[in-house]
């Protein structure tokens, strides 16, 4: 392994589904991530409607699967909108100043994740270049799917009333600001699964941390 190489990072690649039947939205993926934190390599358009970028933090993934279901949720679609392949591995030099530039074993985990991702549930894939990642990745591959499946599922008003409670208000400070009762609060809340996307969002974390912390190389 280099000096200078990245070891158990993640590489994420993007493709934007139906994109002969609707507008490009590939920017609206750029906007999102550019308020990522963990980000090595920004994302890029890399070939078509897809996007890639380099991620060192957990989180950060998960924030990004969050963002891409809220996307899609504005959009109002059924199914997600994109695919997502989601690599651990390690990046050769990390010194390029492009994701376009790098190379290494996480590359080729996200290149494998993004075709299986074609076939998967929710259109999400997580490949790992170590081969004894298969067990703890698989159950962080699960976790997200259902992560996702969750999030897409959220409406408007959902997601209006989650981002409402997020600044530790309570449930009576966010009817008063919203102007309708506590319970219709309570309501939107359950129906928006904002306490099982909570508990997800950190089972993911946790899980993605748990196949980090094995290391990335192969």
């Amino acid at each position: 392994m280099k000096d200078n190489a990245l070891t158990g990072v993640w590489v994420v690649n993007v493709d934007q589904r139906r994109s002969r039947r609707e507008p490009d939205r590939v920017e609206e993926v750029l906007d999102l991530t550019r308020s990522l934190a963990g980000v090595v390599l920004g994302f890029e358009r890399t070939a078509g409607d897809e996007v890639q970028g380099l991620l060192a933090e957990p989180s950060a993934v998960t924030d990004l699967v969050a963002g891409l279901a809220r996307l899609d949720a504005a959009r109002r679609f059924e199914e997600p909108g994109w695919r997502i392949g989601i690599g651990l591995g390690d990046v050769e030099d990390r010194t390029v100043a492009s994701t376009r530039e790098a190379r290494g074993s996480a590359y080729l985990s996200a290149r494998q994740a993004i075709d299986e991702a074609a076939r998967a549930p929710a259109r999400l894939a997580l490949r790992s270049a170590r081969r004894d990642d298969v067990a703890p990745g698989h159950l962080a591959e699960a976790a997200l799917i259902l992560f996702r499946t969750l999030l897409t599922r959220r409406t408007d008003k959902g997601w209006e009333v989650v981002d409402a409670m997020a600044d530790g208000a309570t449930q009576a400070q966010v009817a008063e600001r919203l102007g309708v009762s506590e319970s219709a609060v309570s309501q939107r809340l359950g129906r928006a699964g904002w306490r099982e996307g909570v508990r997800g969002a950190e089972l993911v974390t946790s899980l993605l941390a748990a196949v980090q912390d094995r290391g990335g190389s192969g």
